[in-house]
């Protein structure tokens, strides 16, 4: 497949390509966990990164680009190179999605690997290793865990709302929509969360400002071919590898919620 391919290509092999990587590197990851793995800070203190981040990061790097070498790199564990701006497919990669849980020992971080053609992802992988769960989805295809097609929750009139978002966040939410709420608890992984809302254990989850392409682009994809969306505040769907890789407040849940979430959301907003 040539780095031009078109978007109404068939994305099959590239979905493959991941799919072997990310476990690859998950079961790199799970060497380390629960193993006191050497830790440093990075982002003036405020992000840890553990040397399984790194070792997994390696892996991923090497077989990818390896594969395809007309492809460009975007990685949280990579220090940004400007010359994917100039190539149409790119990888995005956290190598390491919930790294804070991951270094406490807690199950719940993945590999985040994506394919992202002209500013959009056509094949995305998720794999939360510690808990034997592996998403996909290709464009045009079906949304999987571990091998099933999955889908969002249809949730019924009158039924409360399982929303994943932080509590002060909640708590500010207008109280005729708040009372429709249950928050879920914490999950550290933002990936893995919206993989939930794909999957069907969440209605919805509410993104705070500065997000990264490598968080969301192959949880974005795995959330609509699963029936949801993730949008902005302006209900506009998201678009990678731009010179800028850091998002605004972001809204996820199936279409029909989203109007709802949306109109909450931007009653918090500073206007």
């Amino acid at each position: 497949m040539s780095d031009t391919a078109p978007l109404g290509a068939d994305w099959k092999p590239d979905l493959e390509l991941i799919r072997a990587a990310a476990v690859l590197a998950g079961e790199t990851a799970l060497g380390y966990f629960r193993k006191a793995p050497d830790v440093r800070w990075k982002n003036e203190g405020r992000s840890p990164v553990s040397e399984a981040d790194l070792a997994a990061n390696d892996v991923l790097k090497t077989r990818l680009l390896a594969a395809r070498p007309g492809y460009g790199w975007l990685s949280e564990e990579t220090d940004d190179d400007s010359s994917r701006l100039i190539r149409e497919t790119v990888f995005v990669v956290d190598p390491i999605d919930g790294t804070r849980a991951f270094i406490a020992g807690k199950e719940l971080w993945c590999v985040s690997v994506a394919v992202v053609h002209r500013g959009q992802p056509v094949a995305g992988v998720l794999y939360a290793p510690a808990l034997d769960e592996l998403f996909e989805a290709v464009a045009g295809g079906s949304a999987l865990k571990n091998g099933a097609a999955i889908s969002v929750r249809e949730a019924k009139s009158g039924e409360m709302l399982h929303l994943a978002a932080a509590e002060d966040t909640v708590g500010k939410l207008p109280p005729l929509y708040r009372n429709t709420v249950a928050r879920v608890p914490h999950v550290p992984s933002l990936a893995y969360r919206l993989a939930m809302v794909a999957d069907g254990r969440i209605d919805g989850t509410l993104v705070k400002k500065n997000s990264h392409d490598w968080d969301l682009a192959a949880a974005d994809l795995i959330l609509a071919r699963a029936g949801g969306a993730l949008v902005d505040l302006d209900d506009r769907p998201l678009s990678y590898n731009r010179s800028t890789v850091v998002h605004g407040v972001l809204c996820a849940a199936a279409k029909p919620l989203l109007p709802g979430l949306i109109a909450a959301s931007r009653s918090m907003e500073p206007h």
